[in-house]
């Protein structure tokens, strides 16, 4: 059974939250150093994360503000 990088785990579990509607629109992410805490994992496994995230348009960042979840149509595909 092959072993999944944290960063895509982590990753995996966002988009999951945001397919079932934990998260929304518009919603804040944690920090990095809150994410990592949370995960017990390196702040660079979380920045791992966000960058995949916002390759992918699932987030976008507001410098100084913070990091948001984007609109699931600009990303997510129909089942």
């Amino acid at each position: 059974m092959p072993i999944t990088a944290d960063y895509i785990r982590i990753a995996d579990e966002i988009v999951a939250d945001i397919r079932t509607n934990k998260l929304k629109p518009g919603d804040k992410l944690p920090s990095i150093a809150q994410l990592a805490a949370m995960y017990e994992v390196s702040p660079s496994t979380v920045k791992q994360t966000y960058v995949r995230l916002e390759a992918l348009r699932v987030i976008w960042r507001h410098q100084g503000k913070g990091i948001f979840v984007n609109d699931p149509k600009l990303w997510m595909r129909e089942p």
